[in-house]
């Protein structure tokens, strides 16, 4: 009788249980507000108003499911605007007005310092070498001797053709003397007129032998000139050095001489930029080591380089102590031109819900968004372009609205003003 009545007692207690679940709601996740709720009793029926159902909703026991009074794929603001029209509270931010400025357009280019020029002071004559007056590293000027051959019969051959000038020039004084005396006498009757050809012939034979005799001078001269090899550019001096008593072939190097002053910088201009490039442009070079300098652009390829697509350039700076050498990483960074933008704070750019980057702004006590560029990056903001001359710009809050929503905007702190020499 006891185990009777206990499980009696548990099946009303089940039951109970069952009824009142029965009464509540079955929420299936997923669906968004409103949507995927259902009495647990028309779940059991299998139909959304059995009977049970009626004689529950009749006796007031079921959940009751209102329909949303807002559409729930709108936006937290555009429910404020649905729900209080013109008494909704609006959203509050801040604005600073910012005014468009000259900036400078400049790209930074990676590359290496290069020598101007590297030449080769070749042997212009055989022979071996006597003497050789330089050492690798060692800074020389234009007209320094580098190496002396040997001179052998090159000296008599400058005597031989002196001795052969002294001996023309001889005779063409003699043969001037003759044609005087020939023209005098035949002036005055006393020689006959056909004796004047014979003496203007000899006479032009004196001058041509005294040319001839000149240019065998000057050719011994040249030669023996030729055993001085001299530097013809200002540098230091590299790799090949000749060695006193090695023999010299004409075309052979003496020394190579490095010219260090001016040096130039070889970097690559992007081809989105080239349209703007040119000769004669400013710019500033940052050497990996620390050094700084100032040079102009020299040269602008005008065939795109196939891998990269980028445009060779040239700049060319001056190297008067001869610190900076050939080959160290550097960047160079070009100013290309000027035009109009604005000096922004970090802060205030942002995305749009399709990932575009901008500023969003108030106008007319809206909120607008203007996709934007960055064209520089500084230590006092970011240059960028694609705003309106004068842009009340959200500084606090913009995080919080979206184009269109209408806000309560009061000004922040004035924006500083940044001139454009300091960008």
């Amino acid at each position: 009788m006891r185990a009777l009545f206990s499980y009696g007692l548990a099946l009303l207690i089940l039951v109970g249980i069952g009824g009142w679940l029965a009464t509540g709601t079955l929420v299936v996740g997923g669906n968004g507000p409103g949507n995927g709720e259902k009495p647990i009793v028309s779940v059991i029926e299998g139909s959304e108003h059995g009977p049970l159902h009626n004689t529950l909703a009749e006796a007031g026991v079921l959940a009751e499911h209102p329909e949303p009074e807002v559409d729930p794929a709108m936006t937290i603001a555009q429910r404020n605007d649905a729900e209080g029209g013109e008494n909704a509270v609006l959203q509050t931010v801040r604005t600073v007005t910012y005014t468009a400025q000259p900036m400078q357009i400049d790209v930074p280019l990676r590359g290496r310092t290069q020598a101007k020029s590297s030449v080769t002071s070749m042997a212009e004559t055989a022979g071996i070498v006597d003497a050789v007056h330089v050492t690798k590293g060692q800074q020389v000027a234009v007209g320094d001797a580098l190496c002396t051959l040997d001179q052998g019969t090159r000296v008599a051959a400058v005597s031989q053709g002196q001795a052969s000038l002294e001996q023309a020039n001889a005779g063409l004084v003699q043969a001037q003397l003759d044609f005087d005396t020939n023209s005098e006498l035949r002036s005055k009757g006393l020689a006959a007129p056909n004796t004047g050809r014979a003496v203007e012939v000899a006479l032009s034979g004196a001058k041509a032998a005294v040319s001839s005799a000149q240019a065998g001078l000057d050719n011994a001269q040249a030669e023996l000139d030729r055993t001085e090899i001299k530097a013809k550019v200002a540098g230091m001096v590299q790799d090949p050095v000749a060695v006193a008593g090695s023999m010299l072939g004409q075309g052979q190097p003496c020394a190579t001489i490095v010219q260090l002053n001016p040096m130039v910088f070889i970097g690559q201009v992007p081809e989105s930029r080239i349209g703007l490039a040119r000769t004669g442009l400013e710019a500033k070079i940052t050497m990996v080591t620390g050094a700084e300098v100032e040079g102009k652009v020299t040269f602008i390829s005008s065939t795109a380089d196939n891998a990269t697509r980028s445009f060779p350039v040239e700049i060319e700076f001056a190297n008067d102590d001869l610190s900076i050498r050939d080959g160290i990483t550097a960047q160079a960074t070009v100013t290309l031109g000027s035009t109009l933008g604005h000096l922004l704070p970090q802060s205030v750019l942002t995305l749009d819900d399709k990932g575009v980057l901008g500023v969003r702004t108030v106008e007319n006590g809206k909120v607008a968004f203007h996709e934007v560029t960055i064209v520089s990056d500084t230590r006092d903001g970011m240059w960028v372009s694609g705003l309106p001359a004068s842009a009340d710009v959200i500084t606090v809050g913009q995080e919080n609205v979206n184009a269109g929503q209408a806000v309560n905007a009061s000004p922040a702190d004035a924006a500083p003003v940044v001139s454009a020499e300091s960008v």
